[in-house]
């Protein structure tokens, strides 16, 4: 009895909260709805002028929208100035709020609480017991990263406390924080894993692109020197200078930017997926520069010879751009750019062993399982017994299978890649787990109890990987 007094009263305020606004007059609604759009004519306004000052948008572009924005204030003044020789010679508006209105509120006055009841009646169950705070998976309904994901975050985390001198470890924990969007994090451990490697143009250039990202798009002094640093080890990579182009058109050295954009398309295939963004940037630094875009845009060279999958690509690409792409559809070309050169690069200087490993986890990233297994199979033909190696090999293999919910044996060849892993390294870490699981998913428990027990000696007692690995195997000995 006591839930429908609660119901009834809660659906008695919401109609008292809906139903009176309906029946009052409108005076000085107008004025208060004008004063408010004004206000936020202003804040555009200043927008604006912040946008136009950080290089985002051009000066033809911002007079453009200053223009439409005053003529819409402008609008308001008027209707506000008609408002106030209506009210002087006595038109105000009546007191009475129209019949509309007041035909609503009676109408929802009623089938508010006859549509509760009813709603209530067929779906209510108010038999059914509270859910505990603590058996709710809050970072699934706040759309968060998978507690798996974030488990084996904690452990490279765990990895990277016990050896900081893994830049490969810092890479991987830089580029899953910047794919769940914690920026500054990630822009953190690229830094680690750039200290590290060193002349790692792959990674420089990751590096530089997080923390443009970090900074709302604008380049930071730190950005800039890392695409120099990787300019000057190789004067042709289109990433850095692209942005190294937009980090001296942001400073407003205008010219030199214009100067370095034009080279790079003047240098790029016509095909190339970012040549339409760098000619977007050449009209915009024309403009500034009072010249005209289409005297100072050079013509790109011939389209490159693909296969068939990627002049396919490149069409559809061509078809996008002619019915006009977004930025983020330019953004992913870009980054299929880049993933495209590093192949390139590689079959240039095939004996790049981490080259390899880099290309495997983008083709991972991007959801290409077969182009990340034959990257990681090569890695592995040039390094047949590095243990890192065989786990990627192993995993890329794993990211290929299909998804279940129940345990079942992993592909051969990954188990055995596993087990290399495993004799050159006893205490590997990933091989450990990845053979745990399988054993436990063919029922061989003595075996997962015995991997996962000398894993477990690794962790301490207040790390979370302890605390998972000790439920795994209390959950063995249960029989589960």
């Amino acid at each position: 009895m006591l839930f429908w007094i609660v119901a009834a009263a809660l659906t008695a305020a919401v109609v008292l909260l809906i139903v009176p606004p309906l029946l009052r007059k409108p005076e000085g609604a107008a004025e208060e709805r004008a004063a408010y759009d004004l206000e936020v004519y202003r804040d555009q306004l200043g927008e604006l002028e912040r946008d136009q000052g950080r290089g985002l948008i051009s000066e033809a572009q911002a007079a453009a929208a200053r223009a439409e924005i005053g003529r819409r204030m402008l609008a308001i003044a008027d209707r506000g100035k008609g408002s106030a020789k209506g009210s002087a010679k006595g038109k105000a508006p009546a007191a009475r709020a129209p019949r509309s209105a007041m035909a609503l509120a009676a109408l929802l006055a009623v089938l508010l609480p006859l549509g509760t009841l009813a709603v209530y009646g067929k779906l209510g169950r108010p038999e059914l017991p509270a859910q505990p705070l603590a058996s709710r998976n809050l970072d699934h309904e706040r759309g968060g990263p998978p507690k798996n994901v974030l488990a084996a975050m904690d452990k490279l985390k765990a990895q990277l406390a016990e050896t900081p001198d893994d830049p490969q470890g810092w890479a991987i924990l830089g580029q899953a924080y910047a794919k769940m969007g914690r920026l500054p994090e990630a822009a953190d451990a690229l830094g680690k894993a750039v200290a590290l490697a060193g002349d790692d143009l792959e990674l420089l250039g990751s590096y530089g692109e997080v923390l443009i990202s970090a900074n709302g798009g604008t380049v930071p002094d730190e950005a800039r020197k890392t695409f120099d640093r990787v300019l000057a080890k190789d004067p042709t990579e289109p990433r850095a200078r692209f942005y190294a182009a937009l980090a001296r058109f942001q400073a407003g050295d205008t010219k030199d930017a214009l100067e370095r954009w034009s080279a790079l398309l003047a240098e790029s295939h016509a095909d190339a997926p970012w040549v339409p963004v760098v000619r977007t940037q050449i009209a915009e630094a024309a403009k500034a520069l009072n010249l005209d875009p289409a005297k100072v845009t050079p013509e790109p060279l011939p389209a490159q010879q693909q296969p068939p999958v990627a002049q396919n690509q490149g069409q559809n690409q061509g078809q996008g751009q002619a019915q006009g792409q977004t930025e983020g559809e330019d953004q992913q070309q870009m980054i299929r750019g880049m993933v495209d050169g590093l192949a390139a690069r590689l079959e240039a200087n095939p004996d790049d062993v981490d080259g390899w490993l880099r290309l495997s986890r983008s083709y991972g990233v991007m959801g290409e399982s077969a182009k990340a297994i034959d990257a990681a199979r090569k890695a592995r033909e040039r390094a047949p017994t590095r243990p890192d190696v065989l786990v990627a090999y192993a995993s890329a293999l794993l990211s290929a299978e299909p998804r279940s919910s129940k345990p079942g044996p992993m592909p051969e060849e990954a188990v055995a890649s596993l087990r290399q892993a495993l004799a050159a390294e006893p205490d590997n870490r990933d091989a450990l787990w990845l053979l745990g699981l399988n054993a436990a998913g063919v029922g061989q428990t003595a075996e997962a109890t015995d991997l996962w027990t000398r894993l477990l000696a690794q962790f301490k007692p207040e790390e979370p990987e302890y605390t998972l690995i000790r439920a795994r195997l209390e959950s063995l000995k249960a029989g589960g």
